[in-house]
This record gives structure tokens, C-alpha cells and sequence, in this order.
């Protein structure tokens, strides 16, 4: 009263709303067609609806569920609840372009749920027939933008479950689908109820003013009570509500299946029961009830969409993260009703063979006659709830049990913490106006007595109180339900003789030497692992690549937690080889697909399918999509990719098959092309372009024996004109690899770049293109050696201080992979103990002693080799500038051919020298010239 006073935007606003109330009852109640509202997960509605089924015995129960859900309602005799039917769609057709694949709708089902009692009594008594009628999966996306609210017109979710993680994520990002989704949508009355009735949450306020009060009630009571709530959060609605027109239609969408099986099979409705939301049974349409006259309300045609139906396993963390509600609400709720149940007074029904079910009801007894409701309302608000008197042992029971668990979770926790609990718990009970104290009750003082400011271990105290109180209750999926696929997994798994069911983790032990048998349960769980999320097959020894298999595996199994995972891939093929199949095809021709995607999926396919014709489809794809590509952004990834195939198909076929070639050959093209414009292109990184410049010259040799030609890579080269340091570092490599720049001029290119003080800060970046360049041209690697060393040789410390992070990171960054095969070489350059390093002199410093002498000719005899070099001076040029040397040729004397001369050096002197350290092959000579018959 006080708040609808409060918030009436109106005087006489508070009138109409309490009129109207009355009005929304009378309606419901008078209808022919009993209208039973219940809410969602609620064990009050449970506990009616058992109780009102084994009164009435309807012959129909029209159910508010998505009709196309009702084959799957007799699988659930083979699952553990919780669990939730899902409708899953991995492509959407027909639907707005907001709306896109894959689709996937939940339904949850709990044993203390009224959907479950309904559920399990049509289906086990004979002759009832049960109906879905509400909308199917497809028109809940139909409808869904209209659904959509504005983020101001939604009320604020319940405080998160801790536990949510992977439990509570079991629903994925499914739309679920309620029955009585019974919550105010007026944020402010929400609060101002919150405030008023002194407790923390939505979830713990339904339950002391509704689920507590109603827990006994009689059926007119019940009914007339929950039909009031529903029309009270309907009329306090806030104008506009983006929800609204959605609610209405389903309400006519419902009413319409209702009359459409009506006059289709002759029920009588006065032998039929209509279970909805409490929020549904105060509609005011204009088809609600069986009246004549009501105007027709035609249904849309379900779009092309191909949808798939099974079911998924739930937890009660997954139900409060998909549906707002508080943590521990629904695992509160299960205690609530198995209390209720364990005390007598209702026998709920079960379905036969369900696993964790209990033993099947006693025989029901017979239908009671059906007879008008009279005015149970007045009597119930007017009256104070019935006094419940403290059950000490179970409060003690629970606060004994707390303090035990703190215990074992590290907390420092004692008797005294038990009491302390005990008369807490009663204390918030007396201050929040409760007649005993509820589990929120229990749980606020536990936190606020054994709780410090650590939590010792990864559970704190109200978590605790969450698992004594009934804990996550966890649904499975049995095996005669699950998909195809799901149970073909099962049956090939079987010879390593785990219980894969069980939800936790195995150790799979593989002799493929000893137990040649497993290597086929070897492929599928390599298949599972590319296919199901990370740890539900999770190799410990063993591996598998191109050219790899393994003799010996050891796996960790969890795949009884991840079922859901593993029933989803059901909705795509009969195999895990099937289903990977289609996702490698729909990979490749993804409109966002390059040609690293490709070469990926190559190498998946041969790895875990096999076969060669599937490989080839996917690298003609590959080629395609390289030749479409305006960008080098996955140019390192494509070079490593081809690379291992090209190293695969040599050690395993007789031939490169013709995509790789073909592939070779536009990669060589494409990349020519693309060069010039990425080396000044300051979105294409160094990195992206040392890739091409590998690609081109390490598939040179192959691309130019397919025809390639070599001058389209000269060209390339030079009409590149970086800026960048790193780039321009790369581009002098490139043209050392082609010759044009000679390694003496390169040496001196980076001296003059060491004495500029201008250039030294940015001399790491310098250094950086180097090393990149170690990809296409390896040869460099003494000489990036060289040039570093004479970096920390040369540069102060005031100058490499600063800037030696800068150089670690530069490499960190942007060359990882190849600073191993730097110090590779840098530990063949340098000396290898201490003592040495003294009297090392680098092999690129200039070499000391006294100035050379003059040389002095030496005359040789003519020949035919000495006129070959006189006629042919270049070829020993271009051996001398290789070695890193300047030579120049002596004029000839008579009778003596042309000698070159390299500087520092003279040829008698060191002939002599080399004579005089090393005599014993003139010895040999001299002793062998007189056996010849030559004078020595």
C-alpha cells in the first residue's frame, strides 16, 4: 500500500490498480479452462501442482513450453535433472540481420520446479495427453528484437554466483526460456520492497513474503494469491516496457494453440489444466479464455531455418547466471523442497527410471469434484502468517556443519564460532520481522562470525553455507539420450575402460606399440581435443603433427564435465570426422578467411583426417584466397605453414602435389608485386616484411624451376625505398642476398651509421631489421654478430646505458624466434673460456703487425690456367670482394703472367714462412725429384 501510494502517478491511480487487481482474479478464476500460474523454479508452486494433480487428474495439460520441445520430454527419463531442452540452430536463415548463428534456446528443468511435476505426470499416468503451446525456438528469434528492452526499462540482476565459472556457464550464451518469470520490471518498487523488507536480494525476499506463506496453502488460496502478484507487476509496468508486446503476443500465441487442440481433439476443458506464469494469468487480451467470439490471431510461418533439438546438462550456478537470480537461490529452493517432501503432507511425482529418483508415489487417490473458488484471498492477506516455531536442531545442525566445513577450508574456526551463529542467526530473524530464521538468515551470520578479512582457500563462507545448504547440484545427460555422435564417442572410447560419464578427471594410459588396437581411440581423442574446449582431452605425453605419431600417450579425460560441449557437437554430424570436416570447409570459405587460414586447415586436415583429396580441396582454396589478398598481414604465418607442408610432402610423396606448386608460383608473384608498396607502408610491420622477403628467397629455387623468373625479384628490390630504420636493415640484406651490395660496403654502411650521434638512438632499430633479416638471407648471421659487438665496443657508456633496454626489447618484440640462432652464432664467434678472450682478436678487425713489403713478381710459366685468369680477371675479383678484400692487379714483366695482390699481404714473404713452419713436404719433394729422374 505504501509504496503503491508512493509511486501513483495519480490520486486515484491507487484505486484503479487495486480494482483492477480484483477484476484480474475474478477473470482467472471463472474461466472454464482451470488456469494454473506458477513461478519459475518455485517449490511452493511444485508442492500446489502436485498437490492439485492428484486432486483433479486432468485427461490434458496444456504446458507453457515451447512446442517444438515435446519430443524431448520422454528423454528426460534417462538424465539426472538438473537438465535443459535445447532447441540449437548453428545457421540462421530468414531472420533479421541483427540476428545470426548459431542460435541455440534452453529450457531448464529442476525437480522442484512445477514444469517437472506436470511433466512426469502426463507422461506416467495413462490416457493424459500433455501439450506445449507456447512459442517454438524460431519465432522466440522472430520475436526477439521486439524483445529487446532499453537497458533502463531492465531490472538490475541479483547479486553474481561465485560459483559460476565453468558450472555456471553450462547454458553457454542460450536465450532460456521461464515459465513465470514473476519479477517486478519497475526498478524503483523493486528497491523500495528490497529496502522495506530488509533483505539483500530479489530471490530472498520472494522467498519469505511467497514462498513461505504459500508453502501450505490450499489451492484457491494458492491460486488466487499468485494470479493477484501476477497482476499487480503487470499493472505496475512502466509505460513503453519493450517487453510488453512480446508478453501479449505469446499470451495470444498460447490461447490460440489452446482452441486450436480443443476443437481438433474434443476435450472436455472442464477435465484440462493451462499451467503458465502467474504473469501470463492476469492477460488481458482479447483471445484470453474459451469464450466464442474472440477474434482470430493468425501465427507467422517458421522461417527456413533447419533446427536441432537434445538435451544439455544444467546446474543449479548455471540456472541463477542465466536468469538473474541470487546466488544460492535455486540450490536453497531444492533444500526447501526436499524438506517439504521429507515432512509429509504431498507425494510428488516422479519419472520411472530417472536417475537419482526415489521410489515411485503410492496409487493416487481419486479425482476430487471440482467446484467453485470461493474468496480464500481476503482471509489470507487480512490474517497474520501462521507462527512456525524455531527447529533448533536443524539450526544447530547447520551451524555444527558450517564450522566444520570453515575448518576444513582453512578457516580458524571453533565452537565458540558455532554458537556464535546459532544466536545470530536468531537475532537477524527477530530484527527483519522473520518467525524463524530463514538459510539467508543463517548465511548472512555466518559470514559475519567465522568471515575475517582473508579468505584462506578459494571458497569464502557464504559459498560454504551454499554447499551445506544442498551445494550446485549438477544434471547429466544419460547415455540412450545423448546424439549419435555423443554416444558413437562412448562406444570407441570404451577399450581404455573409463567411466567417461563421471565428473572428474582420468588419466588415459596409450602403449600404441604394446595395444596396437588403441590407435584408433588415439585418433578420435587428437579429434576431440582439436574440437572440444581446453581440458576436456588434454594430452600429458605424446603428440601430433605433420610426420608426428607417438608410440606411447597419456591423456587426462573430463569429458563427463564438458557434455554439453561434446552433445552440441551432435547438432553438426553423425562423427567427430564429419564434424570436423565442416568446420574446416566453413573455415576456409568464410568471407573473412586468408590464406593462413587455409594452409591451417591444410595441415589439420592431413594431421587428424588423413586422405589426400580433402587436403587438395582445401589448398586450391588456399591459392585462391593468397592471389585475393591486398595485404601481407599474415605473411610470417603463411611462410612458416608452407614451409612444413613443403618439408611433409617431400619426406612422404613422390611429388609436390599441384596446389603446391601452384601456390609456390602465386606466392612468388604475389609477393613481388606487394613488396615495393609494404616496405614503405607504415602499417605493415618489419616483421611482415622480413616474412616476404623469406618467402621469396627461400621458395626461389623451387618458384624459378616452375617458371618463375628471377629478374620480376631484382626489380622488386629496387623499387623499394623504405624509410623506416628496421626496413631499410632489411632492404640491404636483401640486396647483399642478391649481390648488388657488396658485404664490404654493407660493413661500411653501418660504420658510418655507428659514428653519426644522430643515428645511435635509433641504431637498436637497425639492428632489429638485421636480425629479421636472418629469415631470408642466414648467411648474415656472422656479420649481425659483428655488428652488434662493434656497437658495445664502440658506443659510451653514456650512450649504451639508455640504450641497451630499448635493444633487448626491440628483439623481445619483434625478432623472438630468431635470437636463439644469434647466440648460436655468437657462441661460434667468441671464445669459449675466460683465459682466451685476452688474446682473441675478432675476425673482422683489420690485422696488426708492420707495414707489407713490396711484392715482388713471381714469375710463372704460361699455361692454359694462367691465360684463362689473364682473359677472365673477373671471376677472381668477385671471390676476392666475397672474402672481403680489395685486390688489384700487377702489371705483368716479361715473361711473367698477370698476379693479383691482396692488401696486407705478400706472396714470397708468406711462402717462405709457410716453407720454413711446415719443411716436411719439401722434404718429401726433394726426396722424391731424383727418383723421377728430375734434379732437384
Amino acid at each position: 500500500m505504501d509504496a503503491a501510494e508512493a509511486f501513483a502517478a495519480e490520486p486515484d491511480a491507487l484505486a484503479g490498480i487495486l480494482s483492477g487487481m480484483v477484476d484480474d482474479v475474478d477473470r482467472a478464476l471463472r474461466e472454464e479452462l482451470e488456469i494454473f500460474p506458477v513461478c519459475h523454479h518455485s517449490p511452493a508452486s511444485a508442492l500446489a501442482m502436485a498437490r492439485r494433480l492428484r486432486e483433479k487428474r486432468p485427461e490434458v495439460v496444456y504446458l507453457e513450453l515451447c512446442e517444438d520441445l515435446t519430443p524431448l520430454l520422454g528423454e528426460l527419463r534417462n538424465c539426472r535433472l538438473p537438465v535443459a531442452l535445447q532447441a540449437f540452430a548453428s545457421k540462421a536463415e530468414g531472420f533479421p540481420p541483427d540476428v545470426e548463428g548459431p542460435l541455440s534456446v534452453v529450457a531448464p528443468i529442476t525437480e522442484a520446479s512445477a514444469e517437472y511435476q506436470a511433466i512426469a505426470y502426463a507422461l506416467e499416468t495413462p490416457g493424459v495427453e500433455l501439450v506445449l503451446v507456447d512459442r517454438s525456438a524460431d519465432h522466440v528469434f522472430q520475436w526477439l528484437p521486439r524483445e529487446t528492452a532499453r537497458p533502463d526499462e531492465q531490472a538490475e540482476p541479483d547479486e553474481p554466483s561465485p560459483a559460476g565459472g565453468e558450472d555456471g556457464a553450462l547454458h553457454g550464451d542460450a536465450v532460456g526460456v521461464e515459465i513465470g518469470d514473476l519479477r517486478p520490471r519497475f526498478a524503483e518498487l523493486e528497491a523500495h520492497l528490497l529496502h522495506h523488507g530488509k533483505v539483500r536480494h530479489w530471490s530472498e525476499w520472494w522467498d519469505q513474503y511467497v514462498e513461505q506463506p504459500l508453502a501450505g496453502a490450499d489451492h484457491d488460496t494458492y491460486r488466487q494469491v499468485m494470479v493477484l502478484i501476477g497482476s499487480l507487476f503487470r499493472r505496475l509496468r512502466p509505460a513503453g516496457d519493450g517487453r510488453e508486446a512480446v508478453d501479449e503476443d505469446r499470451e495470444r500465441y498460447m490461447w490460440t494453440r489452446m482452441r486450436e487442440h480443443l476443437a481438433a481433439s474434443g476435450a472436455d476443458p472442464a477435465r484440462c489444466m493451462y499451467v503458465c506464469g502467474a504473469y501470463h494469468a492476469a492477460g488481458r487480451v482479447e483471445q484470453f479464455g474459451l469464450a466464442p467470439g474472440a477474434p482470430a490471431y493468425e501465427i507467422t510461418p517458421r522461417t527456413p531455418t533447419r533446427w536441432l533439438y537434445g538435451l544439455i546438462p544444467s546446474s543449479h550456478s548455471a540456472i541463477e547466471a542465466q536468469f538473474g537470480l541470487a546466488s544460492g537461490s535455486v540450490s536453497i529452493a531444492a533444500a526447501t523442497w526436499t524438506k517439504a517432501v521429507a515432512r509429509g503432507g504431498v507425494t510428488p511425482f516422479r519419472l520411472q527410471g530417472q536417475k537419482g529418483s526415489r521410489k515411485s508415489p503410492a496409487a493416487a487417490p481419486p479425482a476430487a469434484p471440482a467446484g467453485p473458488a470461493g474468496d480464500r484471498l481476503s482471509g489470507f492477506l487480512s490474517s497474520p502468517p501462521a507462527l512456525g516455531g524455531l527447529d533448533e536442531d536443524e539450526l544447530l545442525g547447520w551451524c555444527v556443519d558450517i564450522v566444520r566445513l570453515a575448518r576444513r577450508n582453512g578457516y580458524l574456526a571453533s565452537t565458540a564460532d558455532a554458537i556464535a551463529v546459532f544466536e545470530t542467526s536468531i537475532l537477524l530473524a527477530g530484527l527483519r520481522n522473520r518467525a524463524r530464521p530463514t538459510p539467508y538468515d543463517f548465511q548472512d551470520a555466518a559470514v559475519t562470525c567465522i568471515e575475517k578479512d582473508v579468505v584462506p582457500g578459494r571458497r569464502d563462507v557464504r559459498r560454504l553455507c551454499e554447499i551445506l545448504l544442498g551445494g550446485d547440484r549438477i544434471g547429466q545427460v544419460g547415455y540412450e539420450a545423448l546424439p549419435p555422435l555423443a554416444r558413437d564417442v562412448h562406444d570407441r572410447l570404451a577399450p581404455l575402460g573409463l567411466a567417461l560419464d563421471k565428473r572428474n578427471v582420468q588419466r588415459a594410459l596409450l602403449d600404441l606399440d604394446a595395444r596396437p588396437e588403441l590407435r584408433p581411440c588415439s585418433d578420435l581423442l587428437w579429434v576431440l581435443r582439436r574440437l572440444l574446449p581446453q581440458g576436456a582431452a588434454r594430452p600429458i605425453m605424446g603428440s601430433r603433427g605433420l610426420g608426428e605419431r607417438s608410440i606411447q600417450e597419456s591423456w587426462d579425460l573430463d569429458l563427463g564435465r564438458h557434455q554439453r560441449s561434446l552433445i552440441e557437437l551432435g547438432y553438426e554430424g553423425v562423427t567427430v570426422e564429419q564434424v570436423l570436416e565442416q568446420r574446416l570447409r566453413r573455415a576456409v570459405r568464410d568471407p573473412a578467411a586468408s590464406a593462413a587460414t587455409a594452409l591451417a586447415a591444410v595441415e589439420d586436415a592431413i594431421v587428424f583426417l588423413g586422405g589426400r583429396r580433402f587436403a587438395e580441396e582445401l589448398g586450391e582454396r588456399a591459392v585462391e584466397l593468397l592471389a585475393a589478398e591486398r595485404t601481407v598481414d599474415d605473411a610470417p604465418e603463411v611462410l612458416s605453414r608452407i614451409r612444413r607442408l613443403l618439408a611433409h610432402y617431400r619426406a612422404t610423396e613422390p611429388e609436390l602435389p599441384a596446389w603446391c606448386r601452384e601456390f609456390v608460383t602465386a606466392g612468388y608473384a604475389h609477393y613481388c608485386t606487394l613488396l615495393p608498396t609494404a616496405s614503405v607502408d607504415e602499417d605493415t610491420g618489419v616483421r611482415q616484411v622480413a616474412a616476404m622477403l623469406g618467402f621469396l628467397f627461400t621458395m626461389e629455387g623451387l618458384a624459378i624451376s616452375l617458371g618463375c623468373d628471377r629478374a620480376q625479384l631484382e626489380i622488386a628490390v629496387r623499387q623499394s625505398h623504405p624509410s623506416a630504420p628496421a626496413k631499410v636493415a632489411l632492404l640491404w640484406a636483401a640486396q647483399s642476398r642478391l649481390g648488388t651490395l657488396p658485404l664490404a660496403e654493407l660493413r661500411a654502411r653501418c660504420d658510418e651509421l655507428l659514428a653519426n650521434p644522430l643515428v645511435v638512438p635509433s641504431f637498436p632499430l637497425y639492428i632489429s631489421g638485421f636480425v629479421q633479416a636472418l629469415e631470408p638471407v642466414p648467411t648474415l648471421a656472422p656479420f649481425v654478430v659483428e655488428v652488434i659487438s662493434k656497437a658495445f665496443a664502440r658506443l659510451p657508456d653514456g650512450v649504451l646505458l639508455p640504450w641497451l633496454p630499448k635493444l633487448i626489447t626491440t628483439l623481445r618484440d619483434q625478432a623472438p624466434e630468431l635470437v636463439p640462432v644469434l647466440v648460436r652464432e655468437a657462441g661460434r664467434t667468441f671464445p669459449g673460456t675466460l683465459a682466451a678472450v685476452d688474446a682473441w682478436v675478432p675476425p673482422w678487425a683489420p690485422a696488426s703487425g708492420p707495414a707489407p713489403q713490396a711484392v715482388v713478381p713471381v714469375p710463372r710459366p704460361a699455361g692454359p690456367v694462367t691465360g684463362l685468369l689473364t682473359a677472365h680477371p673477373a671471376t677472381c675479383d668477385a671471390v676476392a670482394a666475397l672474402l672481403g678484400y680489395e685486390g688489384t692487379w700487377m702489371t705483368p714483366a716479361a715473361g711473367t703472367s698477370p698476379a693479383v695482390v691482396l692488401p696486407g699481404h705478400s706472396a714470397s714473404a708468406e711462402a717462405a714462412a709457410l716453407v720454413s713452419r711446415h719443411p716436411e713436404s719439401a722434404e718429401a719433394l726433394t726426396r722424391l725429384l731424383p727418383a723421377a729422374g728430375i734434379a732437384p
